[in-house]
C-alpha cells in the first residue's frame, strides 16, 4: 500500500485557494474520486488513463483512491489533471517523490499526454508564494503569465512526460523570467489611437479630460456619426498609467475570465471593455454555474463602454447602480458567494431621440416630444444620477475635417491628467479606498471642496433651475473640484463651478421640450 500528497490551487473568486491531492492504492480494483468534484474534474480518469498509455506511464492495476482536501470546496474545471496524475505516479514510484511537496503542480492533461493552458495562472502563482512553495509547475502557455510574481520558480512544461522527467531530475527546465518593470516600460504607453486624430470637438476633448482625471462616469449624447465611438475608443490614452498592484488585480482577473489572450504576461495598460446591448445579465455582471467575473469587473481599473445606453435592457442597468457605488459587485447563489472587483469608469453614448437628430444642426429630428422623452427615459433617473458627466456631442463642421492643423496629443492631455491624479492621491492619502474626486462621500466633499459665496449662490440658482437632486448636487462639485485641480488651483472658483454645471446637458429646461 502507497499513499502520497501532492499540493494544487482551486480557483475561488479571483483569488486561489489551497487543494491537497491525495492518493492512496492499495488492494482491489478501480479508481476513486472524491472531495466534491465537478464534472469535468470527475472525467479527469478517462483523460489521465490515455495521458499515461501515450506517454510510456504506467496505470497501476490497484485500488486508487484519490481525495481532494479540503472536502467542502467544490473543485471545478480541468486544471486537477496534472497533479492528480502526478499524484498517481508518485504513490507508485514512477515520479522518485524527492522535493515533489515544495511544487504547486497545475495543469489540464490532453489525450495525447500534452499539458493545456488553465485558467487563473496568476491567483495560483501569487497563493503559492504566500505559502511558502518553492515554486510552481504549470502549462507551458500560462508560463509567462505566472512568473510576473517574483521570487518564485515557475517551471513551465508541454507534456506530462516533460513534468515527470523534470521531478525525477532527468530533464532540467529553466524557469520562466519576466522582466516586469521593463515591459511596462516597453508597452505601458502604448496605443494604435490618439486624441491628435480626432478634428474639432475641442470641447468633449476637455470634458472627456475632466472625466478622466477626477474618474468621473461620463455619457455622450450626439446624432449617429458625430463621434462618440471614435472618442470614447481614446480614452485609456489619456489615462494615467498602471502602478503595478492595479496590473497584478487586473490581470487576476483576465487570467481567471481566460481573457488574457495572446497577451500572456502582465497587463500594461487599463482595459477597455465594449460588450454589446444584447449581452446577458451575467455576461455583464458575473456569476453562472461555474462562476466567472462579468464585464463590469473586465473593466476593473478601466473603462467600461457602453453604445446607444438605451438599448441595454433595464434590468442591466438598474444592476450596475450597486457596483458604480460601491466599486465591486457580489454574486449571491444558493449555493455560493462570490465579490469580483469592479471599480471602473462608466462611459456612456446615446442618441438624443429615437431618430438619432434632435438638436442637429441642419437635420430635422421627426421624433415628437414625447418620443424623445420616453427615449430618454429609458434610463433610470437614480442611474443617470450616478453620471457625473453629460455631454452633447455636435457633428463636426466640414472645415474642421479638413484642416491639417495638428491636434493636441494624448501624451499632452495624459500628462495634465496624471499631475491632477498626483494632488488628489495627496489629499485623500490616508483613507481607505478613495483615489479619486469621484469617490468622495458627502463627509468628504464638505471637508475637501468648500464653496465661496460666490459658487455657492451659482449652484443653488442653478438647482433651483434644472431641478437637480441632491445627488447631482454632489456630483456638480465633484467635477468643479477635478477641474480645478487640473488648473493647480486649490480653491474652488465659480468659474469651475459653471464649467461643471455646463457638464449636466439632459438637465436642462429645453432638453426634449419642444413642440411635436
Amino acid at each position: 500500500m502507497a499513499f502520497t500528497r501532492i499540493y494544487s490551487s482551486a480557483v475561488v473568486g479571483i483569488n486561489a485557494l489551497g487543494v491537497e491531492v491525495e492518493v492512496n492504492v492499495s488492494p482491489g480494483i478501480g479508481m476513486f474520486l472524491v472531495g466534491l468534484p465537478d464534472s469535468a474534474v470527475k472525467e479527469s480518469q478517462e483523460r489521465i488513463r490515455s495521458a499515461f498509455e501515450n506517454s510510456g506511464l504506467r496505470m497501476v492495476g490497484k485500488k486508487t483512491v484519490v481525495n481532494l482536501a479540503p472536502a467542502d470546496l467544490k473543485k471545478e474545471g480541468s486544471s486537477l489533471d496534472l497533479p492528480i496524475a502526478i499524484a498517481i505516479l508518485t504513490a507508485t514510484e514512477q515520479v522518485t517523490g524527492e522535493g515533489v511537496g515544495s511544487w504547486v503542480i497545475a495543469g489540464e492533461l490532453s489525450l495525447d499526454g500534452g499539458v493545456k493552458p488553465i485558467r487563473g495562472a496568476l491567483p495560483i502563482a501569487i497563493h503559492a508564494l504566500e505559502k511558502g512553495f518553492r515554486g510552481l509547475i504549470l502549462p507551458r502557455e500560462n508560463a509567462e503569465e505566472a512568473a510576473v510574481v517574483e521570487g518564485l520558480e515557475v517551471i513551465g512544461v508541454g507534456t506530462l512526460r516533460e513534468a515527470v522527467d523534470f521531478l525525477n531530475g532527468d530533464l532540467p527546465i529553466a524557469p520562466t523570467k519576466v522582466a516586469t518593470q521593463a515591459l511596462f516600460i516597453q508597452n505601458g504607453g502604448r496605443y494604435a489611437e490618439d486624441f491628435a486624430d480626432v478634428k474639432g470637438q475641442e470641447y468633449v476633448k476637455r470634458a472627456l479630460e475632466v472625466a478622466v482625471a477626477g474618474g468621473h462616469n461620463i455619457v455622450m449624447i450626439g446624432a449617429p456619426g458625430s463621434g462618440k465611438t471614435m472618442l470614447a475608443r481614446r480614452m485609456p490614452t489619456i489615462m494615467p498609467p498602471l502602478s503595478i498592484e492595479e496590473a497584478l488585480e487586473t490581470t487576476k482577473i483576465h487570467s481567471v475570465a481566460g481573457k488574457l489572450g495572446s497577451e500572456r504576461g502582465l497587463l500594461t495598460r487599463r482595459p477597455f471593455r465594449a460588450p454589446h446591448h444584447l449581452a446577458s445579465a451575467v455576461a455583464m455582471v458575473g456569476g453562472g454555474s461555474n462562476p466567472q467575473p462579468g464585464e463590469i469587473s473586465l473593466a476593473h481599473n478601466g473603462i467600461l463602454f457602453l453604445d446607444e445606453l438605451p438599448e441595454f435592457g433595464r434590468s442591466i442597468l438598474e444592476v450596475m447602480r450597486q457596483p458604480l457605488e460601491d466599486k465591486v459587485v457580489t454574486v449571491a447563489r444558493a449555493k455560493y458567494s462570490v465579490a469580483y472587483p469592479a471599480n471602473f469608469m462608466l462611459v456612456a453614448s446615446m442618441n438624443p431621440c429615437p431618430c438619432g437628430y434632435y438638436n442637429h444642426p441642419t437635420k430635422e429630428c421627426s421624433c415628437s416630444r414625447h418620443a424623445v422623452e420616453k427615449y430618454i427615459n429609458k434610463i433610470s433617473g437614480p442611474l443617470m444620477d450616478r453620471i457625473d458627466i453629460q455631454i452633447e456631442v455636435t457633428p463636426v463642421e466640414y472645415s474642421q475635417m479638413t484642416d491639417t492643423t495638428p491636434a493636441e496629443p494624448s501624451s499632452a492631455v495624459r500628462q495634465r491628467v496624471i499631475a491632477a491624479r498626483e494632488r488628489q492621491r495627496a489629499r485623500f492619502e490616508g483613507i481607505d479606498g478613495v483615489f479619486t474626486n469621484a469617490m468622495m462621500n458627502s463627509a468628504m466633499i464638505a471637508e475637501f471642496c468648500p464653496l465661496d459665496q460666490q459658487s455657492q449662490t451659482m449652484l443653488s440658482r442653478a438647482m433651483e433651475r434644472l431641478s437637480l437632486s441632491a445627488r447631482a448636487h454632489n456630483r456638480i462639485i465633484k467635477v468643479a473640484r477635478t477641474i480645478a485641480d487640473l488648473e493647480g488651483s486649490e480653491q474652488i472658483t465659480s468659474a469651475h463651478i459653471a464649467e461643471a454645471i455646463g457638464y449636466r446637458n439632459l438637465d436642462r429646461e429645453n432638453w426634449g421640450n419642444r413642440e411635436s
